[in-house]
């Protein structure tokens, strides 16, 4: 009898465990929490905690465990941080990195190990096509997204000439890529800085030089800071309209840039006006929370929960993880968007939108000012051997 009762107790052990490791979607979230890249870490931070906090702890009605790993927007880290979440704290989804930089090294060790990978802002183009992944979904777009839509848009309004400034990185090259797709004109100079770049004094003298119709910059987190300052100190507003992709932003850089913002164009795939209840809901609980619009970064964060959580759902728990990754893929949760869907490489189809900074009444913010493209989907799904 005492023989038979061993395995047995062990057997309702090992059952017990296997239930309570089910009860529990643990996240990691590899994000630039820290030094000058902390500015967008920050604000994901702040939507994801969000999120969580709003679907009273829990995803798809399972409690839920939040770790946070900082990868200083240094790929090694970004890359350390990956293998620990995946062997060590064996968690369910990945959310991360902030940067293209980090996601190339920390995508490879996430999907091998079959965890999902749940990109909250960067998306390089060599994942898109054919190094797409089942387990690799991206929420906020493609990175060359923007920028093909921008080009779209000057085409429209006639613009000829202009002046394209990025750093030099993976993001920054997807950038120019995107925008020389569909831009019809001339590109009169290409210029790539250093992340870490903060005098940009010899661009700016440059611009004046070329006399462009109008300027494409992408400078993220405090790079745009001091780009659109010096760009308006310099008086190049009256030269070239400044269109950015990836540098104005509510509750990240518009306090600190001030006045310099006004009248700045940034394209973007969510805009904190869209008129829908799910946006609507985010908005005023971001702001009742934090006391401040949120940011694209925060937006796509808390995207990148919902979609695990209506995922969940969806697949009645974790213990199934191909009916959870079929139910990420089919996107059954209420987008601050509104209508979303992903397409064969598990990147979005979705509008693409003209805003403008503007400052009515004292409050400065980035406003949905025209639609550009609608259902508009990556140019690499058509390389993904998904279906």
């Amino acid at each position: 009898m005492k023989r038979l009762l061993i395995p047995a107790m062990l057997s309702l052990a090992l059952s017990c465990a296997s239930a309570s490791a089910d009860d529990t979607v643990d996240v990691g979230l590899i994000l630039s929490l820290s030094g000058s890249g902390a500015v967008l870490g920050a604000e994901m931070k702040k939507g994801a905690d969000l999120a969580l906090e709003m679907s009273g702890g829990k995803l798809g009605g399972l409690n839920a465990r939040f770790i946070y790993e900082d990868d200083q927007r240094k790929p090694d880290v970004g890359k350390t941080a990956a293998e620990k979440l995946t062997r060590s704290e064996k968690v369910d989804f990945v959310i991360g990195p902030s940067y293209s930089n980090v996601m190339m090294a920390v995508h490879t060790p996430v999907i091998r190990s079959r965890t999902i990978l749940i990109s909250p802002n960067p998306a390089p183009a060599d994942l898109a096509g054919k190094s797409c992944n089942e387990n690799y979904f991206v929420v906020p777009f493609q990175n060359d997204q923007p920028s093909e839509a921008l080009g779209l848009h000057l085409n429209g309004k006639g613009v000829k000439r202009v002046f394209v400034v990025a750093p030099n990185y993976q993001a920054g090259k997807d950038v120019v890529d995107g925008f020389k797709r569909t831009f019809k004109g001339e590109i009169v100079s290409e210029i790539y800085t250093s992340l870490e770049q903060n005098d940009f004094s010899a661009e700016m003298t440059e611009i004046k030089s070329r006399a462009p119709e109008a300027v494409l910059a992408f400078m993220p987190g405090g790079l745009g800071v001091q780009f659109v300052k010096q760009y308006d100190q310099a008086g190049l507003k009256g030269v070239a309209g400044l269109y950015t992709v990836f540098t104005v932003f509510n509750g990240v850089s518009l306090d600190a840039i001030g006045a310099a913002a006004d009248g700045v164009y940034s394209v973007d795939q969510w805009t904190y006006d869209l008129d829908n209840d799910a946006n609507r809901a985010f908005v005023e609980a971001f702001q009742k929370k934090y006391g401040t619009l949120p940011s694209n970064f925060a937006a796509m964060a808390y995207d990148s929960v919902r979609l695990i959580d209506g995922a969940v759902a969806v697949a009645g728990g974790i213990g199934d993880m191909n009916a959870v990754r079929k139910a990420m893929k089919e996107a059954k949760f209420h987008s601050v968007r509104g209508d979303f869907a992903f397409n064969n490489n598990q990147h979005p189809i979705h509008s693409m939108y003209l805003a403008k900074v503007a400052d009515e009444n004292g409050a400065r913010a980035v406003r949905r000012e025209a639609l550009i493209a609608e259902k508009m989907a990556d140019s690499f799904a058509t390389d993904c051997a998904l279906k």
